[in-house]
């Protein structure tokens, strides 16, 4: 492989990697400097990437379960085998620290396994009809062409997931790539093109970041692609569900989240406190699943900060240098939304949002306390290292301030009593609730998806393979 300072990422079209005419340098969150070179997607790149995916569903949509199976399989050993390599890429790329890159090829790897397990599950039914001279049969076929849109941030474990169920189910994809992250997303790729998976099953682009309205839209609007997924921000989440409407074609939507934590008063304050650090700084708070909002009784308050301080630091506190956000427009928005709470009324817990650091995108953690509803970081996916605390006193009270967002993607609950765990759960308008346990949960055994603004369908198990089958009925006559 050629030097990092001349190196020009390539696509992956038809089986084989592609070199664009079009380039743009790839920016370093950590040295804020150009580490390779990558493709940038014009619509000559766009056209050749559906034309093979098209090409190449002709004939995967009628290999065996067996065949993709074993694709899968043999994948999975190779992302065990080239996870140093692979980690490598997405640290450099997004500045992810190693555990955060091994976690993600962790995930990717039990995606495989998962989905492995998985593929025979699709079946038909045999319906009985009005007429008994006529039968019938209810099949599942695959769309066609998937348009996978993934972002950056986890780029392995939402990147695979964007387009192994779709392939699973007989679909050809082309995965559009982060521009933040190109290699990372070359290197998933080439993962399954070693395994074997067949030419063109799977295509890989990525465009420059100017280009993004042009080429996603042709993308979308192309006759050959069928369906689309998106993982990503909820206001690009809204034009993306926009121009799949207007082209009739339908699409599965992961978008941003504002997750609330609730602590109850019986709740065990040592580990609601760990788990609402992992959930609320985990990735630099850089995970649609992040604890944005931490609500705690009034009775356990006092104590719940002390724990919730000592966890922070213990976990985070300890580190020389400040993690990394992938640009500095990320770090000015937390900084504004902490300055606009602390105008308010809010307090600083933790942390120091005016520390200078070695670089402007790095940021240490922030924790508000007593924040309220007037403050715009009640509302706005700071999507960074800040968390606002609240007190609660009542479960109306707690409902009512964890409902009251457009977001619904997770969320969790801490109390000793499982009744009224359950009770909250239920009327918790996210996709998911997790009682003891943090807000960022994700893995290939359970669905995953959003409600309201956090978007719709469902990644993940035999639902998520759903999603990539349309129904067709046949009948005869005997």
């Amino acid at each position: 492989m050629s030097d990092a300072a001349t190196y020009s990422v390539p696509f992956w079209i038809n089986g084989e990697e592609y070199h664009a005419e079009k380039q743009y340098n790839v920016i370093s969150p950590v040295t804020g400097k150009a580490i390779h070179r990558s493709g940038a997607a014009c619509d000559v790149d766009v056209n050749k990437a559906v034309e093979a995916a098209d090409r190449a569903f002709k004939t995967w949509k009628k290999t065996l379960p067996k065949e993709r199976r074993d694709v899968f399989l043999k994948a999975a050993e190779i992302f065990e085998r080239r996870k140093e390599e692979l980690g490598d890429y997405m640290m450099q790329e997004t500045g992810a620290p190693r555990q955060w890159a091994d976690f993600n090829l962790g995930v990717a790897k039990d995606f495989c396994l998962d989905i492995g397990g998985r593929i025979r599950t699709l079946e038909g039914t045999i319906p009985t009809t009005a007429d008994p001279e006529t039968g019938a049969m209810i099949i599942k076929e695959p769309f066609g062409v998937i348009l996978a849109i993934a972002p950056w941030n986890a780029p392995y474990i939402l990147g695979i997931r964007s387009v192994l169920f779709p392939i699973a189910a007989g679909n050809t994809a082309i995965l559009k790539g982060s521009e933040a992250c190109p290699r990372t997303m070359w290197g998933l790729c080439s993962v399954f093109h070693e395994a074997g998976l067949p030419a063109g099953v799977l295509n890989m682009l990525v465009h420059s970041p100017q280009d993004a309205p042009r080429i996603t839209a042709n993308l979308i609007a192309h006759p050959a692609v069928k369906k689309i997924n998106f993982t990503g921000s909820t206001g690009v989440g809204r034009i993306i569900g926009r121009l799949a409407g207007e082209n009739l074609k339908p699409v599965l939507l992961e978008l941003g989240g504002k997750a609330p934590a609730i602590v109850w008063e019986d709740a065990d304050l040592d580990k609601a406190a760990f788990q609402c650090a992992l959930g609320a700084f985990l990735n630099s708070g850089q995970i649609c699943m992040s604890t944005e909002r931490i609500l705690v009784h009034k009775k356990v308050k006092a104590e719940f900060e002390k724990k919730f301080v000592g966890a922070v630091d213990q976990i985070f506190g300890s580190a020389p240098d400040a993690p990394i956000l992938i640009n500095g427009a990320a770090v000015a928005k937390n900084k504004a939304l902490i300055k606009d709470a602390l105008s308010k009324g809010g307090e600083l817990l933790y942390g120091d949002p005016d520390a200078v650091e070695k670089s402007d995108t790095r940021m240490r953690p922030v924790v508000i306390n007593k924040a309220s509803k007037e403050m715009e970081i009640y509302q706005t996916e700071s999507f960074g290292p800040s968390v606002a605390l609240y007190e609660i006193e009542t479960e109306e009270e707690a409902l009512e301030i964890a409902n009251d967002t457009e977001y619904g993607l997770t969320s969790a609950v801490f109390t000793e009593d499982l009744r009224r765990g359950l009770r909250f759960a239920k009327e918790i308008e996210t996709g998911a609730v997790h009682i003891n346990s943090m807000t960022v949960h994700d893995e290939s055994a359970l669905p995953h998806g959003g409600a309201k603004a956090s978007g719709y369908g469902r990644f993940n198990t035999a639902t998520g393979m759903g999603e990539w089958v349309r129904t067709k009925t046949i009948t005869y006559k005997f």
